[in-house]
């Protein structure tokens, strides 16, 4: 297909940028939110919440994300949560990690666009949309081989996503020509001991360069081992005193993350729900849905403690950045422990 690249570059003129949380101090403004009603002092109440993890010694930190906020402004939020050790654990959509956060370590960048626009025509011009967000569809591809040429250098065996995720920010780290953005939440992640769970990692960039890497080697390849995952990311919470979680959306991550309690306890071992739990979305509960259930409603699977959680419903990219900003604004993280946990499941 040919496509129309002066067309093209006049669609992709304007990057979006990502919200530095170091920049803005919304403690005023937050603790004005408390004395209000509805969703501002939902979000408040989340932030007394954090800010009570971050305090806490004995807190293991969760952070999940679902969802496009990556692409549309929120990723160094994320990236200054793990830098700042403000989240011991990530887990995640393989979108998140592979097609935001590792496609803008090579360089590319996300565009702002618009919703009212002719799709047929942004696919001639092979430009992909997330709402009012662009992505170049060749970049991708771009981003797609560079997941196969990370798997072609590794052992052929079985990786849980946290493994392969490590390889990501080790080829990240290795090859500074390769990786143009080095603050990015892999190689950070990478650097720091911080583990990254995806549980549906092949849902993303990252399924179409293990494809094409298996294709290829159909007797030597490597895969994902889901369950894998699922069992490290358990015994993290069998050695944790306490755990937080910090959900940006639901889905997968969300409940990956919940079903811990449930699968120690399967696994014999006695430990606590999760003693925190925000939750920020814009889901319906009147479905019986809200991306794998209201955390009130997950005390009953005995997942979650709702005697510490607030369900915020916000549109995340309005309300990330100000819970963000004020536990870093805060200082609490400055007195935490670096766990560095990807550091002991490898010695495992």
């Amino acid at each position: 297909m040919e496509i129309d690249r002066q067309k093209k570059a006049e669609v992709l003129q304007h990057t979006v940028k990502h919200i530095d949380i170091k920049a803005h101090d919304p403690r005023a403004l937050i603790d004005a939110y408390k004395q209000m009603s509805f969703s501002a002092r939902e979000l408040g109440r989340a932030c007394e919440l954090y800010e009570r993890m971050l305090q806490d010694e004995r807190c293991t930190i969760i952070l999940t994300i679902a969802g496009s906020t990556s692409a549309a402004g929120c990723m160094q939020a994320y990236v200054d949560l793990l830098r700042h050790n403000m989240v011991d654990i990530v887990v995640a959509t393989g979108a998140t990690v592979v097609d935001m956060d590792f496609f803008e370590a090579l360089g590319f960048s996300h565009y702002r666009g618009t919703q009212f626009v002719d799709d047929r025509q942004l696919r001639d011009l092979y430009i992909d949309r997330i709402y009012d967000t662009y992505i170049d569809e060749e970049e991708l591809q771009h981003c797609d081989r560079a997941i196969k040429e990370i798997a072609d250098t590794l052992e052929p065996r079985p990786y849980s996503s946290r493994e392969f995720i490590g390889e990501m920010g080790r080829w990240l780290a290795a090859n500074p020509a390769r990786a143009v953005k080095a603050d990015s939440l892999v190689q950070v992640a990478y650097e720091l001991g911080v583990p990254v769970f995806c549980p549906a990692f092949s849902d993303s960039s990252a399924g179409f360069g293990l494809v094409t890497h298996q294709a290829e080697r159909p007797d030597r390849h490597l895969s994902i081992d889901s369950v894998r995952d699922f069992r490290e990311l358990t015994q993290l919470k069998i050695g944790a005193e306490n755990t937080g979680l910090l959900m940006i959306g639901g889905g997968s991550p969300k409940n990956f993350a919940q079903d811990t309690v449930v699968c120690a306890e399967i696994l014999g071992h006695d430990v606590p729900m999760h003693k925190y739990s925000i939750q920020i979305t814009v889901a319906d509960t009147r479905d019986g849905a809200c991306s794998s259930s209201s955390l009130k409603e997950a005390m009953s699977w005995g997942k979650v403690d709702a005697s510490a959680e607030q369900m915020v419903f916000a549109e995340a990219t309005l309300a990330l950045p100000l819970l963000a900003a004020y536990g870093y604004h805060g200082g609490s993280w400055k007195k935490r422990e670096r766990r560095r946990l990807a550091r002991e499941l490898a010695a495992a």
